[in-house]
């Protein structure tokens, strides 16, 4: 019965026939359960198919099926993909969102095809938009050892001055997301020196945690007024709840505005922060890899571009010959008139 209200509040919510509704139905729990996608992903994935059902029942004039699914053409997709840039057109989606809404109809389809059910290749006619390259913007060492220390300075008592301490310290001192350390529970610290952490796709790694790390968190837990269950959250809130991420990012907008750091010092950054300044002291790309939880190393050496472009930023700042060249260049623009300027 509960499983029978549920096909229909999936019905209600996609205005589908029950054929592809059951579909829809069935591809969302590969998502949770066999995929493990994060919660961000499922509901950007999901959000996308209920939208496709929403235009093609107009679009084609009526509940779509799994007939009218085999039957779409690349100009159908086309015009869907066109309502979505429209429907923004105060603040046009950029191509990153574009090509997250065609992963999104891909995903599902996919699905459809691996499961026998629907055949439709209309999709890959489709390039997606081009993504610029963009680079992790670590912290300077100065500018995240500062964000940590001053962590605590916008407390209104000390546990939660210790707390977020504690938080901040950890994502930078283990690399984690800011998700898998508030996800985080009092039994998954094995000792003072080793962290199991559960990351994207359900897959748990074994981090190690430097002593001022373990320090850190020692101290929030003895000033904690709250009794940490063992499977219960290590992080909590004012009222004893697990902590919410908007709070840590919030005390981030504060300390960018106290300690004049760029909009891209976000909790995240302190995870660049940690992969960039363990590869530029000399770690090894596999082992930072190990520690990041990347499936895959691609993922990792991006931080060598980081690292690539501050040293070649440092040359050119900095060497004699540089300088030199930039010297003459400025004589030269000198001299000139201004309209040859």
């Amino acid at each position: 019965m509960a499983g029978q209200a549920v096909h229909q509040n999936i019905a209600k919510t996609i205005e589908a026939r029950p054929d592809a509704v059951k579909t829809v139905e069935e591809w969302r729990l590969y998502l949770a359960t066999e995929r493990r996608v994060s919660p961000h992903t499922f509901n950007a994935y999901d959000g996308e198919v209920v939208r496709l059902f929403i235009f093609l029942k107009e679009h084609l004039g009526g509940a779509v099926g799994l007939r009218e699914l085999r039957a779409l053409s690349p100009a159908d997709f086309r015009s869907y993909l066109g309502r979505r840039r429209a429907e923004t057109r105060d603040s046009p989606l950029s191509n990153r969102s574009m090509a997250r809404a065609l992963s999104g109809l891909r995903s599902y389809f996919r699905y459809l095809d691996r499961m026998g059910v629907v055949s439709n290749a209309a999709l890959g006619a489709l390039r997606a938009p081009k993504i610029p390259h963009a680079l992790p913007k670590p912290l300077s060492v100065k500018e995240a050892r500062k964000t940590v220390q001053d962590a605590a300075s916008f407390a209104r008592e000390d546990w939660i001055g210790a707390r977020d301490n504690a938080l901040l310290i950890l994502l930078y001192g283990c690399g984690l997301r800011l998700g898998e350390a508030l996800n985080l529970t009092l039994g998954d610290i094995f000792d003072v020196q080793v962290l199991r952490v559960k990351g994207k796709g359900g897959k748990t790694r074994v981090v190690p945690v430097l002593p001022v790390v373990s320090d850190a968190i020692a101290v929030y837990i003895q000033l904690c007024p709250y009794a940490l269950a063992a499977d219960g959250p290590l992080f909590v809130g004012a009222r004893g709840g697990r902590l919410n991420p908007r709070i840590t990012q919030r005390l981030m907008q504060k300390l960018r505005s106290a300690l004049g750091l760029p909009e891209t010092a976000t909790p995240h950054a302190l995870r660049h922060s940690f992969a960039s300044h363990l590869l530029g002291g000399g770690g090894d790309l596999r082992t930072i890899q190990e520690l990041l939880g990347h499936a895959s190393l691609s993922t990792t050496q991006v931080y060598t571009e980081v690292n690539s472009k501050k040293l070649m930023d440092a040359y050119n700042q900095s060497h004699p010959r540089e300088r030199m060249i930039c010297g003459d260049r400025a004589q030269i623009n000198g001299n000139k008139t201004p309209d040859q300027n």
